[in-house]
């Protein structure tokens, strides 16, 4: 293991291994959304703590100490098989993360809104209009996102798309998401990130016909890879 996090981009649903941040992440809300959907009062109770660390800088609220699930990468700092920078840009991801996964899976008491493998945040962003046509409100937030100059800011705008997601019952692969918010942050890692997730948004496989299509592309199985690739930024699109 290098001590950079190198994360895999990919694209739909393609399962590949997942990253150290990935996993760690995988890990926790696995079993916070088991308790969840049980139930379970202290895991009712981490997700609504949780909600309230969204948008935030990893660390800075310390309420959430203890309930991000960084425990992994940690003692990977310890082993010195981490580097300082490489733990920052890891704590930030999952962060992210786990805080918007607990506002996507509230009120969704009999449904996963985390599956491994799942939807890339470009098809499952896509999956939100219920027929052929891009719903351009949808693709304007989307691209807003993308655009993002900042973890924190990026993550501020993905909310948006996660409150239309959990809407729908949309779920997302936050393992996946994880490891594409740590590799944002590494040089040359945004525009990856971006191509992989507007490739994703282009592939997406939309419903023959309007009937149905309001719950025909939720937690699909998979998606097949674009063949274009899009820059998400667009001049009219660059505002803060």
């Amino acid at each position: 293991m290098t001590a950079g996090l190198p994360a895999p981009v990919t694209s739909g649903t393609r399962q590949t291994p997942l990253g150290p941040v990935g996993a760690a992440v995988h890990q926790h809300i696995t079993w916070l959304q088991r308790g969840y959907l049980d139930d379970r009062s202290d895991a009712v109770g981490a997700l609504a703590r949780l909600r309230r660390g969204i948008g935030r800088p990893a660390g800075e609220t310390a309420d959430l100490w203890g309930l991000i699930g960084t425990e992994p990468l940690h003692e990977l700092y310890e082993r010195r098989e981490l580097t300082e920078g490489a733990l920052q840009q890891a704590e930030e991801a999952a962060h992210a993360a786990v805080t918007l996964w607990s506002l996507h899976q509230q009120s969704h008491h009999a449904a996963r809104m985390h599956r491994r493998p799942g939807l890339e945040l470009g098809a499952a962003v896509r999956r939100l209009a219920p027929g052929a046509e891009i719903d351009e409100p949808t693709r304007k937030r989307f691209v807003r996102a993308g655009a993002a100059a900042t973890p924190v800011v990026l993550a501020g705008r993905l909310r948006e798309l996660v409150l239309l997601l959990r809407r729908e019952a949309i779920a997302l692969d936050y393992g996946l998401l994880a490891d594409q918010l740590q590799t944002w942050q590494s040089p040359g890692g945004t525009q990856s990130v971006r191509r992989s997730w507007g490739r994703s948004y282009l592939a997406a496989p939309r419903p023959a016909s309007d009937s149905g299509s309001a719950t025909a592309g939720r937690n699909a199985p998979g998606d097949s890879d674009g063949t274009q690739d899009p820059d998400m930024t667009t001049p009219e699109d660059h505002t803060p």
